[in-house]
């Protein structure tokens, strides 16, 4: 399915359109994943437990909005 070049902020947040996304762009891919995984650490590393929770709500949020932000920064 493609990702149409119009994406609403709604539409982003759906699995087949953050799905068809991601899969259309690996490079985006690969470093959402060291995003996803690395915030958190990153978050332990300078505040504890606290930076952890604040690390992993930025990566969640990056991650679902990183193909409404793309597409739109793309027109």
């Amino acid at each position: 399915m493609a990702v149409p070049s119009n994406i609403s902020l709604g539409n982003s947040l759906k699995s087949a359109n953050r799905l068809a996304f991601y899969e259309g762009h690996k490079e985006i891919a690969k470093l959402m994943i060291l995003v996803v995984f690395l915030f958190p650490l990153f978050g332990v590393y300078i505040s504890g437990l606290l930076g952890a929770v604040v690390g992993l709500f930025l990566s969640l949020v990056a991650y679902f909005l990183t193909p409404y932000v793309i597409l739109n920064l793309a027109k």
